[in-house]
């Protein structure tokens, strides 16, 4: 049984304020799914999310990118941490202050070291937003 699963199961439909990421709490949202490999989160715009004409900065969406590229690789429930080694990002459109918006997160291929994953970001009229891959390499550091 995969422990990480049960416990992000048990969050499902609730904020987001218990991830063991500091940026995760940051970011809060609610999470909608969670299975092997696979993340769904909706999160909410705010102020200090916005650039100077109020829309969600491109910095933001590339952060909520790779936090949910994250929790889907904590999802396999590995040995061993995996971190970024690059993150490419896509911007399409923009989201206000406010808004809504539906990270879904998925990895596309796992190897021994390397693994590579992906995050799209809708308006939950479900207009893509940006997209996101990333390779993320195993670390030495044991869980």
């Amino acid at each position: 049984m995969n422990q990480i699963i049960e416990r992000f199961k048990s969050q499902v439909g609730k904020e987001i304020t218990e991830s063991p990421s500091p940026v995760g709490r940051w970011l809060g949202g609610i999470l909608r799914e969670i299975e092997e490999g696979k993340v769904v989160a909706d999160i909410t715009i705010r102020p200090e999310m916005t650039n100077p004409i109020g829309m969600v900065h491109g910095g933001t969406l590339a952060l909520i990118s790779d936090e949910m590229i994250g929790v889907a690789v904590a999802s396999l429930n590995l040995q061993t941490f995996f971190v970024s080694i690059n993150l490419n990002t896509e911007f399409l459109f923009g989201a206000k202050n406010g808004e809504t918006i539906r990270a879904v997160s998925e990895i596309i291929r796992k190897g021994k070291t390397v693994i590579n994953a992906e995050c799209k970001i809708y308006n939950l009229s479900g207009k893509l937003l940006s997209k996101s891959t990333s390779n993320l390499v195993a670390t030495s550091i044991e869980k």
